[in-house]
């Protein structure tokens, strides 16, 4: 019986679609093995937001053949998608596989041939349903694709144009999850906000959301989210709901107008400033994470200063910060006064200072609070006790170690951190 090890990098979405994957090797009676040493088969889903991403894709599957020449290596995901032709005779991969064409892995197997679909024409949603999940959380991809083509962006060239999941599907996935004891929805995507612009009659996000409120999942979040798809019909809606967790997610990339614009970003720093007032106001101590990219092309110091003073002030409770990697064949790839290496580190350095008082100030604001938690499957490996996730996305460690709560939902209240900060310790009452 053959042995196999999956290896991901990159997004939620990507996660999701390994365990895809892995189900349908285990169903054709593939074992897996966690030591990717003793594996038969090893299995990339790459990840190619970044130069550094598609470097490092290279490196893990020359490491692997070297540690083992025997072994039948699978390239997949975004960077297999965009690389293929550079790749496709490189010696350490033995079969690539496109993003649309991972989920026939079995298939690719048997034959030992590559399959990279061009992705432009595919024009409908690959639904995939997954049945065994060992995760505490059920992640449900609603979309694939992205039909904004920012300029420093290859994920429409990896993922192709926006295709929606449809509404019988995601129930149906909901009920699966629901009926394996899963209580808590995650819904990713490449861009979620774009649901349903594809159907005929077009819909949105709500209508969506609308129909997962009447199933069994006791609660749901949202990935990340465009600013501009987030407007006041949605917030409402949202506040209303007694399953949505208060955990937003916005794709930033800057806050400041000069560079947002160079971006092909079509909102303004001083919108997305309001947008982040508008939604700590109107729910309790939401957790509002952020992406932004430093040093893209004709950054100079006023407008980072300007991105970095308007992150300061405002309510974000996190901060993911990117040194901007320079993707071939995009607009900003082309754009004079690149900025150096050496700024963009020092600006990220920057950057990654004030995130970490972000989060330190927005758990200090949690201090004292009462909570609900979803225990997780497993007990912390370090303590043995229970640990659990806030709605608005904090993870505590509880005074309880009865393994028979886990997986259910306990009332928690927020005491303390660690000496260090790293830890956010809760009792269960």
């Amino acid at each position: 019986m053959k042995k196999f090890f999956i290896k991901t990098h990159g997004c939620k979405a990507n996660q999701l679609e390994s365990n895809i994957i892995r189900e349908k090797l285990l169903n054709a009676n593939y074992t897996e093995t966690t030591n990717s040493a003793d594996a038969d088969i090893f299995i990339l889903n790459s990840c190619s937001v970044t130069e550094t991403a598609d470097i490092e894709a290279l490196r893990t599957l020359r490491n692997i053949k070297h540690k083992n020449p025997d072994v039948l290596t699978i390239f997949t995901g975004c960077s297999a998608q965009l690389n293929f032709q550079k790749t496709n005779q490189n010696e350490y991969i033995d079969i690539t596989l496109g993003n649309n064409d991972k989920f026939d892995i079995v298939n690719a197997i048997n034959t030992q041939k590559s399959k990279v679909d061009d992705i432009f024409s595919i024009k409908e949603f690959n639904n995939q349903f997954i049945h065994n999940y060992s995760k505490t959380r059920g992640y449900l991809k609603i979309q694939d694709g992205c039909n904004n083509y920012c300029s420093y962006c290859t994920i429409p060239f990896a993922r192709g144009e926006s295709r929606s999941n449809s509404v019988d599907n995601i129930i149906e996935q909901i009920k699966i999850y629901t009926g394996s004891g899963i209580k808590e929805l995650v819904l990713t995507g490449i861009h979620i906000g774009q649901w349903g612009e594809d159907f005929v009659p077009a819909k949105n996000l709500i209508n969506l959301l609308e129909e997962i409120e009447k199933t069994e999942i006791e609660r749901y979040r949202l990935g990340s989210l465009n600013p501009l798809e987030i407007d006041q019909k949605l917030l409402e809606f949202l506040a209303n709901s007694q399953k949505f967790c208060p955990h937003f997610h916005l794709s930033l990339q800057s806050l400041n107008d000069k560079t947002l614009l160079a971006m092909n970003r079509k909102y303004k720093a001083e919108y997305c400033l309001e947008l982040i007032e508008k939604i700590d106001s109107i729910f309790n101590l939401p957790f509002i994470g952020s992406d932004i990219i430093v040093g893209f092309p004709d950054e100079d110091e006023n407008d980072f200063c300007t991105t970095f003073e308007n992150a300061k002030k405002s309510k974000l409770s996190a901060i993911h910060v990117f040194p901007y990697s320079i993707r071939k064949n995009t607009k900003a790839a082309a754009m004079k006064n690149q900025v150096s290496e050496q700024t963009k580190k020092h600006r990220a350095e920057l950057f990654h200072a004030l995130a970490k008082e972000k989060i330190n100030a927005f758990v200090n604001k949690n201090i004292g609070t009462q909570n609900r938690i979803l225990i997780e499957k497993k007990p912390d490996r370090k303590t043995g006790f229970l640990k659990g996730v806030t709605p608005n996305y904090l993870t505590i460690l509880t005074n309880s170690k009865d393994i028979s709560l886990c997986n259910t939902l306990q009332n928690v209240k927020i005491t303390d951190t660690s000496k260090d900060g790293t830890i956010i310790n809760g009792v269960i009452y």
